[in-house]
């Protein structure tokens, strides 16, 4: 009986592709990734299959999202207007009275 070779996973421009993939497998040969997995599954009642998953799944989303300019820029508009609705009235960047001529603190 002769075995066939499992379909080779390809990644397709950005999109990951494991059609005929099925029973894949992820060996990670790590004492603390196997320990770090092993504490999640148990903390959330998970399997380590499903723990993995959905902690690869989060942090591909968290990455994505961090790469994505836009959402980025978006978060820093956020974060300005945020900071100038906590302004006093008058407010200002201007902090030449904390220094003398030599630009040394008073």
């Amino acid at each position: 009986m002769t075995s066939a070779a499992a379909a080779p996973i390809s990644t397709i421009g950005r999109e990951f592709s494991t059609e005929g993939a099925m029973g894949a497998q992820l060996n990670i040969k790590s004492e603390d990734a196997y320990r770090l997995a092993s504490e999640l599954a148990a903390l959330t009642g998970e399997s380590l299959t499903a723990a993995v998953t959905a902690a690869l799944r989060e942090r591909l989303e968290r990455e994505r999202r961090e790469r994505d300019i836009e959402t980025r820029l978006a978060r820093l508009r956020e974060i300005t207007a945020d900071i100038r609705r906590h302004m006093e009235p008058g407010a200002s960047s201007d902090h030449s009275w904390l220094y003398d001529e030599n630009g040394l603190p008073r």
